[in-house]
């Protein structure tokens, strides 16, 4: 399946996470710089107070304390130390020479402004790193699918318009003993059903599939999903389920089948045009429980919720394949998909 949107998050994981940590740490390294005194001087300066506070459940202090500079005395105080001191006691301090008000802990806050500033750049450089070594693992990645035979390319098919297809809702059935999957037609009529008949802890889980249309029923294993990094890449996941024994996605290329989703799916809904044979076969589109207009307006339901739910439109009538081919898609789902 080709998800242009799940290989865009995929691509710019490390971009996303580290591009923002770097900048954060160049600003504030640079703000620190700028504001840091070029030179610092020691002084002892002496504890007068300690002011207690309550901060995340936490006691924290305020401890304030007096020194000398050039025969004046100042005062100052330092926050969130986690124990009073002791009045009287005597405390390192440093002041910059040119304004004895401002003071300090420490006298190395260049130095931590330059290692924020390193540390920021070095975040983005990897954050572009990232991009160019994940652009160039994709190109790398769909090399190897042509010269496998293309099973994982997809046609570029026009999907058909709804108004000349056939209308199904595809919703998870959790109010039953068999919890599964339930196909409608328009008119809410169950022409399709794919109960859970065994919920394995350990191993295979088994669905009956059963046409009502045909009268028909078939019984299939369903592996768990399976979740795995790919070369340990920053915030990349691929996902599958075995059907069967056999990738689901192995077994609905065989058949000649492909999805393609991409940006310019209706948000917040993700809209699959799937073909078959170089041919269109069905459009796929996650939904709300409450599909039809009449519903919406009734619950009020505008925004979809949760990834159990499908509208399809199609007027083929291999509604096995049609179904296999959402089960493939919301099962992957609900394991964070690639």
């Amino acid at each position: 399946m080709e998800n242009k949107l799940a290989r865009l998050s995929r691509t710019t994981g490390g971009l996303r996470f580290f591009l923002p940590v770097g900048i954060i740490l160049i600003v504030f390294g640079i703000f620190l710089l700028i504001n840091a005194p070029k030179e610092y001087l020691p002084v002892t300066g002496t504890v007068t107070n300690n002011e207690s506070y309550l901060e995340d459940g936490s006691t924290l202090y305020n401890v304030y304390f007096s020194y000398n500079v050039d025969g004046k005395t100042y005062e100052n105080y330092f926050s969130d130390f986690t124990e009073a001191e002791e009045i009287g006691s005597e405390i390192q301090l440093y002041y910059d020479a040119t304004n004895p008000n401002a003071i300090s802990n420490t006298k190395n806050s260049r130095l931590i402004a330059v290692i924020m500033i390193v540390v920021g750049l070095a975040a983005a450089a990897f954050a572009v790193y990232s991009l160019i070594r994940n652009v160039k693992k994709n190109k790398a990645m769909d090399e190897q699918t042509k010269l496998a035979g293309g099973a994982g390319e997809t046609q570029d098919v026009t999907p058909l318009p709804k108004q000349s297809l056939t209308e199904y809702y595809v919703l998870f059935d959790g109010n039953s003993l068999k919890p599964g999957y339930l196909v409608e037609d328009k008119n809410r009529n169950v022409i399709y059903t794919a109960a859970m008949t065994k919920n394995a802890a350990v191993g295979n889980r088994t669905f009956t599939f059963t046409d009502r249309t045909l009268g028909r029923t078939t019984e299939h294993a369903v592996g768990h999903t399976t979740t795995q990094s790919f070369e340990n890449d920053f915030f990349s996941t691929s996902s599958y389920f075995k059907f069967d024994g056999k990738n689901i996605w192995d077994l609905l290329h065989e058949k000649g089948v492909r999805i393609k989703t991409d940006l310019r799916s209706q948000f917040p809904k993700t809209v699959f045009t799937v073909s078959r044979g170089g041919r269109f076969f069905a459009t796929i589109e996650t939904s709300s429980k409450y599909v039809h207009e009449e519903d919406e307006a009734q619950h009020k339901v505008k925004i979809p919720v949760g990834r159990y739910y499908y509208r399809c439109w199609t007027n083929e009538r291999d509604i096995d394949l049609l179904f296999l081919t959402v089960f493939a898609i919301s099962e992957t789902e609900q394991a964070v998909v690639e």
